[in-house]
């Protein structure tokens, strides 16, 4: 009799920051940080291999990014666990989204992506 599967959960939670001490408007360069948190909401540990980023300012220029871990790492993130780092990343424009996906794999060898929900980064007080 084979084993049910077992329940993977991945919850990605995302802050930003506007570095104006790292930016220039005249330039024009917006220097953002973002600090990511994974969470292992499932029922067995996960080791995150890849990353790949679609990174889009607002006139629409759109770069990819892809390799390996984050932040040179690959952490595993047992169940009930979560793993945080942060970086960063400059825009052409006050404002830009990121979105992407983290390859992952289960202990038992189970590949599967996590989608990195698109999220907004920001000069304060650009926005209404």
């Amino acid at each position: 009799m084979s084993q049910p599967p077992r329940r993977i959960v991945i919850e990605i939670e995302v802050e930003t920051a506007y570095l104006p001490e790292h930016s220039d408007p005249q330039v024009p360069r917006y220097a953002f940080s973002y600090t990511i948190t994974i969470r292992n909401r499932g029922a067995v540990s996960a080791t995150l291999l890849t990353r790949h980023w679609i990174i889009t300012d607002a006139n629409g220029k759109v770069r990819e990014v892809s390799g390996d871990g984050v932040i040179g790492d690959q952490p595993s993130i047992a169940p009930g666990e979560a793993h945080r780092y942060s970086s960063g990343t400059v825009f052409e424009t006050p404002v830009g989204v990121m979105e992407g996906r983290y390859g992952m794999i289960t202990a038992d060898g189970l590949h599967f992506p996590a989608p990195i929900p698109a999220f907004r980064l920001a000069v304060p007080g650009i926005l209404h």
